[in-house]
């Protein structure tokens, strides 16, 4: 590993030294000592300018993000390029929904207060790519949260690397980040073909199998750069689901699907005109190993038959990670109405603020609520404490994300499975799957 930077070893503007020496105030002081030092663990030689950042660390983890954000707060912090926030720890708009402490609360609150008075924008969501002016082909940004930076290099093009708490906020006070990584075009090529094309059709343009093919991905690939070829008719929340869960087995920052996303037009141009580090033909015992990944209860995996499906309780039913679009809500909405949850069933949807007030718009949220569904914004039932459930059930999702997170961070078990197949589990109480979608 390279030997941490200084401001002698890592080329610097002129506004870059100013900020550095605090003529522009010590939040800004702060913020371009931390890039430099990240300079030197990345290995980058100099920064660069971005237009925009998405940031994670609004969300209250611990005391040290609090801490972090009241020192920027008091140096006079404000972020110099467009900012928007991930989710944090509270719906704000219905606080009624926390179910945790009055300390947690008052600590996530005051956390997300802090970024707030910086100047960032407060839409809350793990998914800006749908909620606000995005990012254009080629644009420089420093995004954090897993699923948001895979969407925004893969689906947009934009350039951002993988960035995590503190760094992020830096980056959006000084407009500036270090020059590695996914910022250039020639850690942009595509590493690992695999290969979809020996599969049924039928399984290839399954939306709701997006998830279980982006976790075989990440699972196989790590934090190289998969191109996937032979994938079909995957429309924009299909790629946000896959995307979210390769960056939720693996490392996944980018990746080519050829023919759908921006950089892969043919597979050549995936492979930056040069040659696969490693060719994977994926075979439906493939695809079916990605499912069981996916479900952490025996009964609900291969081998397992309807007789042994019948016998899993389904306590929980979470959906929206990430964060329901309206597209989204569109096609849940006729479900639930001919099967509403049971009573006995627990059923939430993340969402974002601008998709709330489309439901608000067309009468739809009242609706919902009357049927049994929770929606829940500007935070997620994994990382903040929303359920009312007591831990130690199942919890069933069509989210390859959530199905990752929701056993150590919820302390449920996981069954995963199509948006169908999740509301007529709820309405059921048990598992309910159409096993002529699955292959």
């Amino acid at each position: 590993m390279a030997a941490a930077t200084t401001p002698e070893t890592v080329e610097l503007t002129d506004h870059d030294r100013a900020m550095l020496a605090g003529d522009c105030g010590e939040a800004a002081a702060v913020a371009m000592r931390i890039l430099i030092t990240m300079a030197g663990v990345y290995g980058a030689e100099r920064l660069l300018d971005i237009e925009g950042a998405h940031i994670d660390g609004c969300l209250y983890h611990g005391d040290s993000g609090v801490d972090f954000a009241e020192l920027l707060v008091a140096g006079g912090a404000r972020v110099n390029v467009p900012t928007t926030l991930n989710v944090g720890g509270l719906d704000l708009l219905h606080p009624e929904e926390f179910a945790g402490t009055a300390e947690r609360r008052a600590k996530a609150l005051r956390l997300m207060e802090c970024y707030e008075e910086m100047g960032c924008r407060t839409i809350w969501t793990c998914a800006p790519y749908q909620t606000t002016p995005r990012p254009a082909f080629g644009q420089q940004v420093a995004w954090a949260e897993s699923n948001a930076i895979v969407f925004a290099n893969s689906v947009l093009g934009a350039r951002t690397h993988r960035y995590g708490d503190f760094i992020d906020i830096c980056a959006a006070i000084t407009g500036r980040a270090p020059a590695v990584g996914l910022h250039l075009e020639k850690n942009r090529r595509g590493q690992v073909v695999f290969d979809f094309r020996g599969l049924p059709r039928s399984l290839t343009s399954a939306t709701w199998l997006l998830p279980a093919i982006g976790y075989l991905v990440g699972e196989r690939c790590g934090s190289r750069v998969p191109v996937l070829l032979g994938l079909t008719d995957a429309d924009e929340d299909g790629l946000k689901a896959l995307g979210a869960a390769a960056a939720s087995s693996g490392a996944v920052a980018l990746f080519h699907a050829v023919g759908l996303t921006p950089e892969a037009p043919t597979l050549e141009a995936a492979l930056g005109g040069g040659e696969a580090e490693e060719w994977i033909e994926v075979t439906v015992d493939d695809l079916r190993a990605g499912l069981d990944s996916l479900s952490t209860v025996a009964a609900a995996q291969e081998g397992a038959g309807p007789e042994c499906e019948a016998d899993v309780r389904i306590n929980v039913v979470a959906l929206g990670s990430p964060h329901f679009s309206p597209r989204e809500f569109a096609e849940l909405l006729p479900l639930v109405e001919r099967r509403p949850p049971a009573s006995s069933v627990e059923f939430v949807v993340c969402t974002n603020r601008q998709a709330l007030e489309w439901l608000e718009a067309r009468g739809e949220l009242e609706h919902l609520r009357g049927l049994g569904v929770r929606v829940v914004v500007d935070t997620c039932v994994v990382v903040a404490p929303i359920l009312r459930t007591p831990a130690g059930g199942i919890l069933m999702t069509n989210s390859g994300k959530f199905s990752h997170y929701a056993p150590g961070n919820v302390g449920f078990d996981v069954v995963f499975g199509s948006l169908s197949d999740c509301v007529d589990s709820a309405h059921a109480g048990r598992l309910r799957r159409d096993r002529e979608l699955w292959p």
